[in-house]
């Protein structure tokens, strides 16, 4: 456990993070599998918009963002 009040509240706050993160993620894998199922433009959309959210806020990378947008872009074709 944290001594200090400085890491108690580092560690109240990254609880907080860890599960906005992990909202952000599901979303985003949510859609990537909904546009493998069924490639659609709409579909396609969406799934741009939560990996361009999601790489905004820092929880997957822009190169990743990227090559699953690169991807998936690939199957509309």
């Amino acid at each position: 456990m944290p001594l200090t009040a400085g890491a108690i509240r580092k560690m109240r706050a990254d609880k907080k993070r860890a599960k906005v993160n992990l909202a952000i993620k599901t979303a985003f894998k949510k859609a990537v599998s909904g546009v493998r199922k069924k490639p659609t433009k709409k579909n396609l959309e969406k799934v741009f918009s939560k990996l361009d959210l999601a790489t905004k806020k820092g929880v997957i990378k822009k190169n990743k963002a990227a090559r699953l947008k690169s991807r998936l872009a690939s199957r509309i074709k």
